[in-house]
């Protein structure tokens, strides 16, 4: 089996982004600062995040922070995708990632027959949520 999982990249804010997506996903979170592993290179970097896994129901988000070494730049080329038809679930989704952020394009009915929307979190993480219409 392969399978495709994002990795988000951040700077400084990574477990905090992590703990904020935990909270709303559920599943097992794993975090490991710079300072865990030795890597930091000054004291600024010690808690900065050298890896996290989130591992929930049907996803798994990846994420480190950058450094002075390696800077991180926000971009728009990239959206995390929610899909399925539980409505409840993913309404609540949408609504708790949104908390900080920016609606991009309020969740409604599409002309595909589905009920999507748009937000860009509070981290700068562009999310689509698609609900599947039932038959």
């Amino acid at each position: 089996m392969i399978q495709l999982s994002p990795y988000l990249n951040f700077m400084g804010k990574g477990t905090e982004a992590m703990k904020f997506y935990h909270s709303i996903l559920g599943g097992k979170l794993h975090v490991q600062s710079y300072g865990d592993t030795g890597q930091a290179k000054n004291d600024a970097e010690k808690d900065y995040l050298m890896h996290g896994a989130l591992e929930a129901e049907g996803i798994t988000l990846y994420a480190s922070d950058g450094n002075e070494e390696h800077k991180v730049k926000e971009g728009n080329s990239v959206h995390l995708s929610l899909m399925g038809d539980d409505e409840a679930k993913l309404t609540e989704y949408f609504n708790k990632l949104s908390e900080g952020g920016t609606v991009d394009m309020p969740l409604a009915k599409q002309f595909w027959g589905d009920t999507y929307g748009q937000l860009t979190d509070k981290f700068g993480m562009h999310w689509m949520v698609n609900i599947t219409a039932k038959k």
